[in-house]
């Protein structure tokens, strides 16, 4: 009997513990809405089964179509989650074989006291592949928003300047506010500046987005060579692999070119 009330009160012990955890994500830490709303989903897939479960015995009909029709259409959108995170993981690891002329490196939020922890992966990618390939220009792409006090572009110009790139190979690209933004005006000023478009385009970018970018990319008309920044904290890479998946069924669905 102790164990029967204690199995009836665990549904709604996780429940409460995933709503915290919602509210914590959603107000208390920045940058972790997306896991708060995974959260909140869980917290419903719970009590969907644990309200019906108790509905069964006096509508036992009912209730097992609605569980049968929910629970199909849970698989399906689990098995489709799940297909997209492969490939996004898949795209995270960039395209090594390849080495363009051309690389942009894709802009994320300048706080107040300087770089992201996201624009700092980014930096220091960057620096390493300039290293590693003296041939290769920099378009370092991103504007200001209203909350930054400066461009992402010149907060990468700046602290790739003082890990020693040499500032002849960074081109600033200072008006971009989102991805699809940040290439056509990255190739826009490689056209300027050289006379020609080119034909392959490395995009550096956080290893999780860079399926999407190549999405962008090839939408552009030019060949995509990935170069993947690591994203240093954990939380914050299980975070946007997760929330990803959503950014590339928006822009497959939708269509949009807002980041």
């Amino acid at each position: 009997m102790k164990l029967h009330v204690s199995m009836g009160i665990l549904p709604w012990i996780m429940v409460g513990i995933l709503g915290l955890m919602a509210f914590v994500l959603k107000f208390c830490v920045p940058g972790y809405s997306f896991s708060a709303l995974v959260c909140c989903c869980l917290a419903g897939i719970i009590l969907f089964y644990t309200v019906t479960g108790l509905l069964r015995p006096r509508f036992p009909g009912a209730v097992g179509w609605i569980r049968r029709i929910f629970t199909g259409c849970l698989a399906a959108g689990i098995l489709v989650v799940a297909v997209t995170e492969a490939v996004i993981i898949r795209a995270s690891f960039g395209t090594p074989d390849k080495t363009p002329q051309y690389m942009v490196v894709l802009g994320a939020k300048v706080r107040q006291d300087g770089p992201s922890i996201s624009l700092w992966d980014r930096i220091y990618a960057a620096a390493e592949y300039l290293e590693e390939n003296p041939g290769v220009i920099a378009v370092l792409s991103g504007g200001q928003g209203k909350d930054e006090p400066m461009s992402e572009a010149q907060a990468m110009y700046q602290e790739l300047v003082m890990l020693g790139v040499d500032p002849q190979r960074l081109w600033l690209e200072e008006q971009a506010t989102s991805t699809w933004e940040n290439l056509n005006f990255s190739l826009e000023l490689i056209q300027e500046k050289t006379g020609e478009r080119p034909q392959t385009l490395g995009v550096l970018s956080s290893e999780y987005h860079l399926f999407r970018a190549s999405l962008f990319t090839k939408a552009c008309g030019v060949e995509f060579v990935g170069i993947p920044a690591q994203t240093s904290r954990l939380s914050q890479k299980i975070n946007h692999f997760m929330r990803e998946v959503a950014g590339v069924w928006h822009y497959l669905l939708l269509g949009g070119r807002y980041q």
